[in-house]
């Protein structure tokens, strides 16, 4: 099953709680706000500022913020900063270790285009696109479908991404 982390996923929730807020958030708010626990904000929001997706501000209105607009971040660079490069198999990953049937695979070749594919609609997947904390967007309501804008809707959402259609898919 190809999956991010629970980790990863708790990060871009941070994120975009931060998103959302004016100004910087403390861990301790960003762990209310979340529902995240405070070791893990912390550890995530340290994790976060080395990879230079938020900044960390010291003092009376310390915190955390994002270090640019949330159109400018993309998830790709979320899962990077957490997990290491986007890779769907070992031996795609640059930093892997060698496989031993590396020579002589046939199927090595046939996952690239679906790893490049995966890396690029993540890419081009930003930050304010993730909803329901979409910059501007009140905290989503138990809504019908119906009644969820367009924009908030997982298809539409997830048309964001553009994956091609590899020969022989399924197209139901």
């Amino acid at each position: 099953m190809i999956r991010m982390s629970k980790l990863t996923d708790y990060a871009i929730l941070l994120l975009a709680h931060l998103a959302r807020s004016e100004g910087t958030l403390t861990a301790q708010a960003l762990a209310e706000r979340s529902a995240v626990p405070l070791p893990t904000v912390s550890k995530l929001c340290k994790e976060l500022s080395r990879a230079g997706l938020v900044t960390s501000h010291r003092g009376r209105r310390g915190g955390y913020a994002l270090a640019r607009g949330a159109e400018s971040i993309s998830v790709a660079q979320v899962v990077e900063a957490l997990e290491g490069p986007i890779a769907l198999t070992e031996c795609l990953d640059p930093a892997g270790e060698p496989c031993g049937i590396e020579a002589s695979c046939m199927a090595r070749g046939s996952w690239d285009p679906v790893s490049r594919a995966i890396h690029g609609a993540l890419e081009r997947l930003p930050l304010s696109a993730i909803g329901p904390f979409r910059i501007g967007a009140a905290p989503a309501e138990a809504l019908p479908l119906e009644q969820v804008p367009a924009a908030g809707r997982p298809r539409e959402a997830l048309a964001i991404l553009s994956l091609p259609v590899l020969p022989g898919a399924s197209h139901s």
